[in-house]
């Protein structure tokens, strides 16, 4: 059986509100519920989300068209970025840059990509560890430690070459039996399962 990680779609974009507080688009909506339409949807037998509302929002449409409950798993969060909140766009993309390139150190103060990648992968991990292989699951989370999650699964170095596509709502998928990755980054609402 397979497993999925995605990452929320896009989100309305609010500088005077927390980042871990924004919520999705109305385009990233429209993503989620197009997604939920897709046949493999309605096979997860597990949907388990980060905390932050983004990911519960999208966690939450795809729970519902699966008929099971969202489940949450702090540890799942994005990388902490709070030493700096909201970032201008070209700011981000290379503070971005920066956390990827150098993934031992803090940039801005951020969490160090090795420990964002340690934070996710035994989060997802001890999860796995105790979930019956024969039931799909998704993992609903954000781009980065998502990345982080992909090249550890893949053995792969830290890398923003390894990054999702951009705008998010995105996933890639595994193999529940031995966790190897079966696709790369594919938007959600096209994956066919």
């Amino acid at each position: 059986m397979f497993g999925v990680y995605i990452t929320h779609p896009q989100v309305k974009i609010d500088p005077a509100v927390p980042v871990p507080e924004w919520g999705l688009s109305d385009l990233g909506r429209e993503r989620v519920r197009m997604t939920s339409e897709q046949p493999w949807v309605r096979l997860l037998g597990r949907v388990i989300s980060s905390a932050e509302k983004k990911a519960i929002e999208t966690a939450a449409i795809l729970a519902e068209a699966a008929g099971v409950p969202v489940e949450t798993d702090e540890e799942m969060g994005e990388n902490d970025r709070s030493s700096t909140g909201f970032l201008p766009p070209d700011d981000f993309e290379k503070a971005a840059d920066r956390f990827f390139a150098h993934p031992e150190e803090s940039h801005l103060g951020w969490e160090r990509a090795i420990d964002a990648q340690a934070r996710i992968s035994k989060a997802v991990f001890s999860i796995l560890d105790r979930h019956d292989p024969a039931i799909p699951i998704a993992f609903v989370g954000h781009g980065g430690v998502g990345t982080l999650l992909k090249c550890r699964m893949t053995g792969a170095a830290i890398s923003r070459s390894a990054d999702q596509l951009p705008g998010g709502g995105n996933l890639f998928a595994f193999r529940l039996a031995d966790r190897a990755v079966t696709c790369d980054w594919t938007p959600m609402e096209i994956w066919q399962g």
